[in-house]
């Protein structure tokens, strides 16, 4: 159980195994946006047809100190244990474990459907580590808003990354007001 437990990409199939699931099976590990990053290439994959219907989960666990660690250290996390995103409060993020899974349904798309457009791309080049480049990001979401499968008026949620950071937040801020500037020009 040990060396089948211990892998992600054996997670996955043995998910897929039990629940008799066909088609793409793949684990990401992308940090923070691993989950959206499996949304994005299950979306594809249900609109070429490799599959009808996706079943997409993000898991998150703590399960060794080391890492919450290296974070508080390299000054990620925030000293009051709380995430103050897009808050003037804002110190760092709050770790925390979670399990989300979505499923979502192929062939023709309706209004009804939660997922209208997205788009993956890596940041580059930018402050730091962790934080987002703002023209990387404005990049980002045109494309993902090109995709859209719906009026854009219609669009009533956008993921952020939301670092929780003086830095980085107001980057990603910027860019989503950037670009719904271009696209009303």
């Amino acid at each position: 159980f040990a060396a089948t437990g211990s892998a992600a990409s054996i997670a996955c199939g043995r998910i897929s195994y039990a629940l008799g699931l066909h088609g793409p099976c793949v684990a990401h590990d992308t940090a923070c946006s691993a989950a959206l990053v499996a949304c994005h290439a299950a979306l594809r994959a249900n609109q070429l047809g490799e599959a009808q219907q996706s079943l997409v989960a993000g898991v998150a666990l703590m399960l060794t100190p080391s890492a919450g660690v290296s974070f508080a250290v390299a000054g990620m996390t925030s000293v009051s244990g709380r995430s103050h995103t897009f808050d003037a409060l804002a110190d760092g993020y709050a770790r925390g474990e979670a399990c989300g899974a979505i499923a979502l349904q192929g062939g023709a798309v309706s209004r009804a459907q939660l997922l209208h457009g997205s788009a993956v791309r890596q940041d580059g080049r930018s402050a730091s580590l962790t934080a987002p480049n703002g023209n990387a990001q404005q990049g980002l979401l045109l494309e993902a808003m090109g995709r859209l499968t719906t009026d854009i008026d219609a669009l009533t949620l956008h993921e952020a990354h939301g670092t929780g950071t003086a830095l980085g937040d107001p980057i990603e801020a910027g860019a989503l007001t950037a670009v719904h500037r271009i696209r009303e020009s």
